[in-house]
């Protein structure tokens, strides 16, 4: 496997943030309790027909059936909840444990369906397959995008609006531009783009992580990732090394697990290796938007090793 077999853009997916952002800041009120939650629901074999067939109706709801003894549920499940969030209500995920519920669990090998995860879209009633097993976040993001894209153009979700209804906050161009040079793979015109964006809005975080994410495919692009794993391998306590991995972990969607690395090469090591492992470390940072729980709770491991 090599970094060119997964999007660096699907990985960060700047520009979705960037609209979620717009769209909770205009319907969040100023204060009270997140609705998150409600964008994440476990269904039981009594509640599936009202809370995945009966809601379907109005919004996709993927369903993803999972057992407790299941790892590569475990790895799935996270991602799925996830990018549920982020949709922030164009889409609910519903999970099935299996195991509590084997009315539905029989339905599934009824379907032909041999092992779990496995993960299916319900709209207007209708189940399609999306999934079946594990993926990283990556490839999980360009299946939603390809399934989305084929239901709005069979007419089973509105063109250019939410499924929920709510315009699209209108994006800037320039924002655009940036966005698309990225999909693209056009870095030079991406940094362009992301530099004057930076010239009119000097501390905008879509900007800053568009260039952090843009040095980090320049970097990547160089790698070969069978030798910068084995050299990081047989180098433990090399903090140039284990940046090499992680960058590529970074763009593999592996954030904890990127993030992870580099904190225990701080541990590990003293001097100018763990310098260079911090000052990697918080570039990496950059890459996300500063309020993604995943660099806070980093953040937090780093604090813990270097005091």
């Amino acid at each position: 496997m090599t970094s060119s077999d997964f999007s660096l853009h699907g990985a960060i997916d700047l520009g979705a943030r960037r609209a979620a952002a717009q769209k909770q800041q205009q319907q969040r009120p100023a204060s009270g309790p997140s609705e998150d939650s409600s964008h994440v629901i476990d269904v039981t074999d009594a509640t599936f027909n009202t809370e995945v067939v009966d809601r379907s109706r109005s919004v996709p709801v993927l369903v993803d059936f999972w057992a407790d003894w299941c790892q590569p549920c475990k790895q799935l499940g996270p991602i799925l909840e996830k990018l549920a969030r982020e949709a922030g209500g164009r889409w609910v995920l519903a999970k099935v444990d299996i195991d509590a519920n084997p009315a539905l669990g029989q339905q599934l090998s009824r379907m032909g369906v041999q092992g779990i995860p496995f993960v299916a879209a319900v709209v207007a009633g209708q189940m399609l397959p999306v999934l079946n097993g594990a993926a990283p976040e990556p490839q999980v993001r360009q299946v939603l995008d390809q399934l989305f894209a084929a239901l709005r153009e069979q007419g089973l979700l509105p063109e250019g609006e939410e499924a929920d209804g709510v315009q699209e906050p209108a994006a800037d161009p320039l924002d655009v531009e940036a966005e698309a040079a990225l999909q693209r793979g056009d870095l030079e015109g991406a940094a362009q783009a992301f530099g004057r964006i930076l010239e009119t809005r000097p501390n905008d975080p879509f900007a800053k992580s568009g260039l952090a994410l843009v040095d980090l495919q320049r970097r990547t692009q160089s790698y070969e990732p069978a030798a910068v794993r084995a050299d990081a391998e047989a180098r433990p306590d090399d903090a140039a090394a284990q940046a090499k991995v992680a960058d590529l972990e970074l763009v593999e969607g592996r954030v904890d697990e990127a993030f992870d690395r580099l904190i225990a090469a701080v541990r590990r090591t003293s001097g100018d290796e763990r310098e260079t492992a911090r000052k990697h470390l918080l570039s990496l940072f950059e890459v996300l938007p500063p309020d993604d729980p995943r660099v806070t709770r980093a953040r937090r491991k780093l604090a813990s090793a270097l005091f």
